[in-house]
Parts: C-alpha cells; sequence; structure tokens
C-alpha cells in the first residue's frame, strides 16, 4: 500500500508528531524493503512474530490448477472450476496482475451470469467503498481485483481465493490468499498455472517452504520446456514492442550505421547537362506609316500633337 502513494503522507505525520513516541509496525511479511520502511520510522523497535517469515495459514487449503496459456483457456477452466466448488463456495475474490485483465475478466463473468464487481486501483475512493461494501453485505458473489484489494482489506468471511494469474512476486501470493482462512475460519486457494508460469511458481513454493498440491494432474512436461525455450524469443518480442512505443528508437542504429557506408561509397559519374540554347533576340516592331510604331498607335491622339515650348528669357 506504501508503494502505492500512501508513504508521502505517512513521512508527513512522522514529521509533524514529537520524537518521543511509540509506534506500532504491522505487516505480514517482512522483505527487505520493509524492513528498511522500519529502520526509517521506527527507533530501536522490539520485533515480534507470530509465525515464520512468509508463511501461510495452516487453515488454508492450496491447490494448483493447469491452464492452457491463452485468456480464453483461463477463463474457462476458472468458470469450471467454480461450478465445481460452488456447494462450498460463499464468496471468493479472484486476483489478476493488470487492470486491464480484471476488466477483461470482469466482462467475461458477467456475460455468463455471474454475480461479480470489479476493484483496481484506477477508481476512485467513492467507487472502492461501494464496491468492497456490497461484497463485505454479500450483495456481491465474487469480485475480481488487483493487488490493490490483498493488502489491507478487513473481509474476515472469505471462503474462496483465486489466483486469475500467478503473482509475479512472490509475496503477494501470501497477501492473495491470506485474504480467506482468516479468524479461525478455513478457506480454499486455487492458483491456475500455465506453461510459462512455471518459474514464477518454483518462487513461491521456495518462499513459503512447501509445495503446492495439483488438483486434476500436473503440467505436462513438454509444454514446459517448450515454454523454456520460446521464453528469450518472448522477451525479445516485448523488447520491441517497448521500443515501438518509445518512438522506434531502436531502428535509428541502423540508420546512423548506413550513414557513414554512403558518404564512403565512389562517387558515380552523372550525366553532364546539355547547354541550353540561347534566347533569340527579339524582333523589331514594325512602324506604321508617318514613323508611329504599334505602340504609339495605342496612344490617345492628343499626346501625339506637338508641343511649343516657350524659352525662359534669362537677364543679362
Amino acid at each position: 500500500m506504501l508503494d502505492m502513494g500512501f508513504i508521502p503522507d505517512i513521512e508527513r505525520i512522522c514529521e509533524m508528531i514529537p520524537f518521543t513516541r511509540q509506534t506500532l509496525f504491522f505487516s505480514a511479511t517482512m522483505p527487505p524493503e520493509i524492513t528498511k520502511l522500519t529502520e526509517k520510522f521506527l527507533h530501536a523497535p522490539v520485533r515480534v512474530e507470530v509465525a515464520k517469515a512468509a508463511s501461510t495459514a495452516s487453515s488454508i487449503t492450496q491447490r494448483l490448477v493447469k491452464s492452457g496459456p491463452k485468456p480464453w483457456d483461463k477463463r474457462d477452466v476458472l468458470r469450471r472450476l467454480m461450478r465445481e466448488e460452488d456447494a462450498g463456495l460463499k464468496n471468493a475474490i479472484i486476483f489478476c496482475n493488470r487492470k486491464v485483465e480484471v476488466s477483461e475478466l470482469f466482462r467475461s463473468l458477467l456475460k455468463y451470469d455471474f454475480n461479480v464487481g470489479a476493484l483496481h486501483g484506477d477508481m476512485d475512493q467513492r467507487a472502492r467503498m461501494a464496491m468492497l461494501a456490497n461484497f463485505r453485505d454479500g450483495k456481491l458473489k465474487l469480485l475480481v481485483a488487483s493487488d490493490v484489494a490483498a493488502r489491507g482489506l478487513d473481509i474476515p468471511d472469505v471462503s474462496h481465493v483465486f489466483n486469475y494469474d500467478v503473482p509475479i512476486h512472490a509475496e503477494d501470493y501470501v497477501h492473495r490468499i491470506g485474504r480467506t482462512g482468516r479468524a479461525g475460519r478455513t478457506g480454499e486457494a486455487f492458483t491456475l498455472v500455465a506453461s510459462m508460469d512455471k518459474k514464477s511458481l518454483d518462487a513461491i513454493e521456495k518462499l513459503i517452504g512447501q509445495k503446492i498440491e495439483w488438483q486434476g494432474g500436473d503440467l505436462p512436461a513438454a509444454e514446459v520446456e517448450a515454454a523454456d525455450a520460446d521464453e528469450p524469443r518472448n522477451a525479445e518480442r516485448r523488447d520491441d514492442k517497448r521500443r515501438g512505443r518509445r518512438g522506434g528508437r531502436g531502428r535509428r542504429p541502423e540508420k546512423q550505421a548506413a550513414a557513414p557506408a554512403a558518404e564512403t561509397a565512389e562517387p558515380q559519374s552523372q550525366p553532364v547537362a546539355a547547354p541550353k540554347p540561347s534566347r533569340p533576340a527579339p524582333k523589331e516592331r514594325p512602324k506604321r506609316e508617318g514613323g508611329i510604331s504599334d505602340d504609339a498607335a495605342q496612344l490617345p491622339a492628343f499626346l501625339l500633337r506637338p508641343v511649343a515650348l516657350k524659352r525662359r528669357e534669362t537677364a543679362s
């Protein structure tokens, strides 16, 4: 939550309150980034742990479900899974990695007549509070959310959590499934895993210190190997897309490299242009009778009359 814009407010509050104070800092996990934060706001703190670092509650049943890599494959697997769990599914939070996936999945579930709402970081505070109130009061059965809903929510009775996307950061998995199985209740957590998610899954299992059981069979080894082989190619495509969004900067070096080659190329002989023919001399206009030219013929007659000029006499 602090990474999403709350840290300036916390810093301002800490500057305004007295230094001699008692501060309590609670966190579900304590990665190095959070530890550095405690050193900034706390003075000689006493650390109290109720469980080992990055541990998951024993009251939560965790399962992995294999899925195809395409979005429509994952949506189909999710719908089938929720129908299978319908008997014990009181309500559920469905987590996605990106806001665009939240919107797409929300519209898809609405299309299939699921009672669903959406929650992500682009919503204003009033809309978020209204959506959470509807979910808490039972007016909404499903809530599709980004990781903004994984931390700090007070919804004590959530029966299921579905990870539509495997979280990119392993710590987010602990926060996500921690929305269920709270206050002594039991909960169910399902994670949809495609072939390209194997590395993220390995990081999660390493963090929590346990293997998560598969439901309906593991991923085929051939698919995982193919995904690993395609990873460099996919990374290159992502880099190309990012360069394209920045205005095609990736192509500029090619143009710069081509410029010296053009300069060093041997000059080609160019054809000599033929001299232009000289313009003929203007023809003399014929004159009419009386020595009057054609131009003078166009003048009024009074301008052609001779005028006698008087001589000015000067005093001797």
